[in-house]
Order: structure tokens, then C-alpha cells, then sequence
């Protein structure tokens, strides 16, 4: 018997093929790899057309961590992948468990801590798979560098630590022009820690010196390891229209003061790190614990006094450089301002999202003057109120004080007490030699 068979249209032929290939075009790929290397981690971020389906394992001897990836194509070259971690020494691919998936191995140096997690597309990356490596036995937070050697002198330097905000795959904001935050706050950081290791009785501490992400609930913890007298954390502002602009400093809240303050009285081991000495001889019973209580209280609100005192004076200056967004300190829940024993404050620099203001803070010239505003209010903070045992602290001890009287100029005075125009200019932040009637002015010892 002869069977009636029915063409298929031309068309209906070329739906289905073109559905079949849509299809086996459906399947993940990885469309790129960026690696950031920070002291004592790595973060490996798999750039991917789709969310990540994925497990892994490790290997010993050597070591290797393996990643399954279902569902995706073996796309990527690792070959051409740049990287310079200590951690890695290669990506590679190996055998995948079935057909519609791939196995991506990365060798690693050591034995180190792996953990992976996904995460969805924020502007400017699409889909992501994170893998962070830590190595246990090193130092995640970078060594301080002496400037000066102690048995050169027994007073320290008052230590500032710098917070350049975001870093590595956290870019912070992002201009109308593609600027990252995270760029822009790390050469104004670094412009300031210029200025402050070139001072002397001073030294400035990175909480991140490269392009790599730190947790902003670790930042403060870089400060206490280094026992820092101040914490200052760089940032750029950004709003959702370009029309706000200007810049603003921060402190920390007394709402999350108190919660802060609250978490370290519940954990008795903290008292030591945060009140030194004094937590030896404070026993951990219900008698006296109003008297850590107490301790930690005055502590708090030294902090909190000297972090306003702090971002009053930064205001003063960085009126002269550019417009300020808010014209007093504004509280704010920061995770970066949580250190309860250490002055804090966030400086935003400007709006990003302001065309204008990304413009400016991309200016070289620009950013060295909002370095220079906050340094100099740094300098005029100490020199009232310097911390005990510093080179700073001495020098106020043996410094004299004169109020200008009408007749006088710096050419005067600096004869009558015999110290040079230069110095006196100096230890008086003066950009030129005209003083006016009632100033007090500190006279440096020679």
C-alpha cells in the first residue's frame, strides 16, 4: 500500500532547526576570568552568560580545587587568562562528569581555605561565580612599615590608617563616564599617606593598597592591629540623579555606638583587645561589670568626641577646595566606623553621579588638593590634641605660644625668637607670611 507523506514547509524547517540550534546556544559559557590578589587571599571571578549551576571538591597532593559547572560549554581560554597570585599557579580544564557540563581545576600553592558562591548581574558585570582562596597561616591585613627606627627615639608616630573605600570586584559607584569609586578613592588615600609619611611623627597604614576587595567589617580590624590613633575612610557619594553634589564626612552614629558597644560587652575576650592593660584587673562577674561598662563607655565617647572634632575641621577645609554637601557631620550605621576604641570618620569626596564632580575627582591636580585639605586638618587636630607617648605629644610639651599684636609680622617674631620664617610657617600651617592681630601662633623649639 502507498503511503501519502506531507512535505514539510521550507519554513516550518527552518523554525525548527533555528529552535534546535537556539538550544545548544542555551547552554552556559564563561565569558571571562578576572583574578584579585590581596595579602594572605585571592578572589577568582568567573564572568558567565547564565546563573551558575555548580558543585565542587578538593585535591591533595597537590593541591587542587575542582569546580563542575552544569550545563556549560567549554569556551574560555585559560591560557590567555592574566593573574599574578602567589596562590595560583594554573586554570585549567579536565575531564568533565558528562557531556553538558565542564570541570574547571585550579592549582593551587598550598593547602588554603576555599569558599564559592554565585551572584547576579549588578552594573557593571553580568552573571558571576566567586571563588575566594585564604591562606590560614598568613596575615590577611598588610605589615605596617616602621618609619622610623625605635632606637632612634623612643616617641611614636601618631598611626592614621587610610580606608580607601570598595576595591577588587566591588567597584562602588560608577560616573556617567565609567569612573569607578574604587580607583578614584585609592589615589586620593594614596596622595594622603604621601603626605603623611612625609611628616614627621606621622605614618600612614593602607587598609588596601591595590585593586583588591576587603570586607568593610574587616577594615576597622586593621586599625585596631596596628593600634591606630585615627581611621579615615575615602569615598565618593552617588545618587540616583546627577544633580546633587558636593562633599560630606561621617561619623558614627550613636544608635550603632550602642549596639556596637553592646556586642563587645557580651564577649569578655574582647575587653583585653580593646581596653589593654586595664582589662587584667576587671573580672568578669556581675559586680564589676558596670566597671568594664564604664571603661568601654568612656572609651566610646572619646571616640566619638574626637571623630566630630575630627570631621568639623576636615569641613573647614575642604569648604576651600570644593562645595560641601552637607555643612556639618552627619551619623550614619557605617560598617567601616565600628571600632568603638578608635576615632572614625568617612569622608565623601563628592558625587560621583554628578558629571561635573566625576570630571573633577578624575583630575589629578584636583584630588591632591582634597588630600592635601584633609591633611592639613589632620595636622591641626594633633597639634592640639596629640596622642600620649608620640614625638607629637613631647614637642607641645616644649612649644610656646605668642598672640599677635598689631606691628607684628612672621619676620619679627622669628627674630625675636630666633627660629626661622620657614619653621614658624610650618608649625602653623601657613601658605604665606601675613598673620593678623590676636592670632595665636605656636613658637617651635630650635
Amino acid at each position: 500500500m502507498k503511503r501519502n507523506r506531507q512535505k514539510v514547509p521550507v519554513w516550518l524547517l527552518g523554525l525548527l532547526l533555528g529552535g534546535l540550534a537556539g538550544m545548544a546556544l542555551a547552554k552556559n559559557a564563561i565569558d571571562g576570568v578576572r583574578v584579585w590578589p590581596s595579602p594572605g587571599s585571592t578572589r577568582i571571578v568567573l564572568d558567565l552568560a547564565d546563573e551558575p549551576q555548580f558543585s565542587y571538591f578538593s585535591l591533595h597532593n597537590p593541591e587542587r580545587l575542582v569546580i563542575d559547572l552544569a550545563d556549560t560549554r567549554e569556551n574560555f581560554n585559560f591560557a590567555k587568562m592574566a593573574g599574578n597570585s602567589p596562590l595560583i599557579k594554573k586554570l585549567r580544564y579536565s575531564t568533565p562528569k558528562n557531556k553538558d557540563s565542564i570541570r574547571v581545576v585550579i592549582e593551587l600553592s598550598k593547602t588554603l581555605n576555599s569558599s564559592l558562591f554565585s551572584l547576579p548581574p549588578t552594573e557593571p558585570y553580568h552573571n558571576r561565580l566567586v571563588i575566594d582562596l585564604e591562606d590560614k597561616t598568613a596575615s590577611q591585613f598588610e605589615p605596617a612599615v616602621i618609619k622610623h627606627s625605635s632606637s632612634a627615639k623612643s616617641e611614636r608616630d601618631i598611626i592614621i590608617v587610610l580606608d580607601a573605600g570598595h576595591g577588587g570586584e566591588d567597584p562602588g559607584s560608577i560616573g556617567p563616564s565609567g569612573s569607578f569609586e574604587k580607583n578614584i578613592t585609592l589615589n586620593i588615600a594614596q596622595r594622603l599617606a604621601k603626605l603623611i609619611d612625609a611628616e614627621p611623627g606621622m605614618q600612614a597604614i593602607m587598609t588596601r593598597s591595590g585593586d583588591y576587595y576587603i570586607s568593610p567589617n574587616d577594615r576597622p580590624k586593621i586599625a585596631r592591629k596596628h593600634k591606630a590613633d585615627l581611621l579615615i575612610s575615602v569615598h565618593a557619594d552617588a545618587f540616583i540623579t546627577p544633580q546633587p553634589s558636593g562633599a560630606s564626612v561621617w561619623v558614627l552614629s550613636m544608635r550603632r555606638a550602642n549596639s556596637e558597644l553592646g556586642r563587645w560587652m557580651e564577649k569578655s575576650e574582647r575587653h583585653s583587645e580593646l581596653l589593654g592593660g586595664a582589662a587584667e584587673v576587671i573580672q568578669d562577674t556581675a559586680n564589676e561589670r558596670y566597671l568594664t561598662q564604664a571603661l568601654l563607655d568612656m572609651s566610646m565617647d572619646h571616640s566619638l568626641t574626637t571623630s566630630y572634632g575630627l570631621s568639623k575641621r576636615v569641613i573647614g577645609q575642604l569648604k576651600g577646595v570644593t562645595k560641601m554637601h552637607k555643612k556639618s557631620p552627619q551619623a550614619a550605621s557605617l560598617a567601616v566606623l565600628t571600632a568603638p576604641d578608635i576615632p572614625s570618620i568617612l569622608v565623601e569626596t563628592g558625587f560621583i553621579s554628578n558629571p561635573r564632580e566625576e570630571k573633577n575627582l578624575n583630575w589629578a591636580d584636583y584630588r591632591q588638593k582634597l588630600a592635601r585639605s584633609i591633611f592639613v586638618a589632620l595636622k591641626q587636630h594633633f597639634k592640639i590634641a596629640p596622642p600620649d607617648g608620640s614625638l607629637w605629644a613631647k614637642q607641645k610639651q616644649f612649644n610656646r605660644t605668642h598672640k599677635v599684636r598689631s606691628g607684628e609680622s612672621l619676620s619679627i617674631l622669628a627674630q625675636r625668637y630666633n627660629v626661622r620664617i620657614s619653621s614658624l610657617k610650618a608649625a602653623n600651617n601657613l601658605n604665606s607670611d601675613i598673620v593678623r592681630i590676636g592670632q595665636v601662633l605656636t613658637i617651635p623649639r630650635t
